[in-house]
């Protein structure tokens, strides 16, 4: 099993930022990619970015493209989110998730995704 635990969401202001964290631990393993959703709402779940297994692939969403950049640090089994100009339409819970895929463009669809964090609030006031 792997186990994922967000942190770093909050209330920000319109034009501000959040750095989200997620730690890994259990059968991290090597060979996951991670990616970050986020929920709304009444709204479905979203992707919002990935990352491949090596940290050499990264997908975004178009709408968070030049605002949002997704990292991650294999030796400590963390990835992070830093999100700048946040704007109100980014609130949502955001969810951190670990595939078994490592690699692709089928990481931005949710059922590519077989772990999952418990989600951090992140709003954005405007």
């Amino acid at each position: 099993q792997v186990r994922l635990v967000e942190s770093g969401g909050g209330l920000v202001r319109a034009g501000g930022s959040l750095r989200l964290s997620c730690a890994a631990s259990g059968r991290t393993g090597s060979g996951k990619a991670m990616g970050w959703f986020r929920q709304a709402p009444g709204k479905e779940r979203e992707f919002v970015v990935a990352i491949s297994w090596n940290g050499g692939t990264t997908y975004y969403a178009d709408s968070v493209k030049g605002r949002f950049t997704i990292s991650r640090d294999n030796a400590k089994n963390t990835v992070s989110l830093q999100m700048n100009s946040l704007k109100p339409e980014d609130t949502a819970v955001y969810y951190c998730a670990a595939s078994d895929y490592g690699l692709g463009s089928g990481l931005m669809a949710p059922q590519s995704y077989g772990y999952w964090g418990q989600g951090t609030q992140v709003t954005v006031s405007s």
